[in-house]
């Protein structure tokens, strides 16, 4: 069987994930890692490592390139600018960035004829699929997404870029009370600030600002500014200690109604539980590596989300075997 060849472009804790996925696949491989350091000091678990500017060289070599640079400063230039050469998928998060995202990934998608599978992960991702069906099914209805206790990859790696950190780790933390007040079916209506809580610890480099640096954080758009956020600054040592893993779930939560006069009420959940964030959201990033080379095949260019890949592509088993054995 001809397997998918797949890049990597950034080997931290998602491109490791992203090379362990595709190890349990039987339809890919990983043929290139591509980092902005020094590939002599990167160490995977096979797969050749590149120097970032070699990676166009690798056109003929790849058929999916997967991104795994962070949403602030990474993503929104790469993918539009790997999307000119190979197919991509990207884990771009800033939801609010999303439109934005899109538009800079579909001129160049479109324009060079690729496939850029952009935003995929749990959320935005897995969890977004469940909101459209979930509000496609119970139109008369709320939508609720809690995440957490958990991680977030993004929102840590926007404290690291901060000037003066030199480490940190952000946990996004659901308000239990607001949890029960959906599943008891009350549909209320939430801020921000009501359904989550954001504690960051941190590691400031000796002689940092703190307070500018604590500041900075509460004050961040799209991260923070709009959560009741607690930062602790600790010792690399207690970090790594105690904050070493990374963890993250979360709820999508649809409540609503129907008959005549809306008397029958619904709770529809989807819940993730992970152990390690960024090796599930590689498992997805993989998944969507299939879609992306299938559509490809079909010469379905541009730039797509989750919505717009039909869910058998995202599997290595045929048609006739979905039928038998999911259906």
């Amino acid at each position: 069987m001809e397997k998918i060849r797949i890049g990597i472009v950034g080997y931290g804790n998602l491109g490791r994930g992203v090379e362990l996925a595709v190890a349990q696949t039987k339809d890919m491989t990983v043929d290139a890692v591509f980092s902005r350091r020094a590939p002599e000091t990167i160490k995977t678990f096979g797969a050749p490592v590149y120097s970032i500017d070699e990676a166009i060289n690798k056109q003929d070599d790849l058929d999916v390139l997967i991104l795994c640079g962070g949403s602030a400063n990474d993503l929104p230039q790469q993918t539009p600018y790997f999307a000119q050469y190979f197919n991509v998928v990207d884990s771009f998060d800033t939801h609010a960035k999303i439109p934005e995202h899109f538009q800079a990934v579909e001129e160049q998608a479109k324009k060079h004829q690729k496939v850029a599978i952009f935003s995929v992960g749990w959320d935005p991702g897995l969890f977004s699929l469940n909101r459209l069906y979930s509000s496609a099914i119970l139109p008369d209805g709320d939508d609720y997404t809690f995440w957490g206790k958990g991680v977030s990859q993004g929102h840590s790696d926007a404290i690291r870029r901060i000037e003066g950190v030199q480490d940190a780790r952000q946990y996004t933390i659901p308000v239990e009370s607001a949890i029960e007040a959906v599943r008891r079916g009350e549909r209320p209506t939430f801020t921000s600030r009501e359904k989550h809580l954001r504690e960051c610890f941190v590691v400031a480099k000796e002689g940092a600002d703190k307070a500018k640096i604590e500041q900075t954080i509460k004050t961040m758009p799209n991260y923070f500014d709009e959560y009741d956020t607690t930062v602790h600054f600790i010792s690399q040592e207690e970090l790594n200690e105690k904050h070493s893993g990374i963890p993250h779930g979360g709820f999508v939560i649809r409540s609503g109604n129907t008959g005549k006069a809306g008397e029958n009420h619904h709770i529809m959940e989807y819940s993730l539980k992970l152990d390690s964030n960024p090796e599930f959201t590689a498992s997805v990033l993989v998944a969507y590596a299939r879609a992306a080379y299938k559509m490809a095949q079909i010469r379905h260019y541009g730039a797509k989300t989750v919505f717009d890949i039909p869910p058998a592509m995202l599997s290595p088993k045929s048609g006739e075997e979905l039928r038998k054995e999911l259906l």
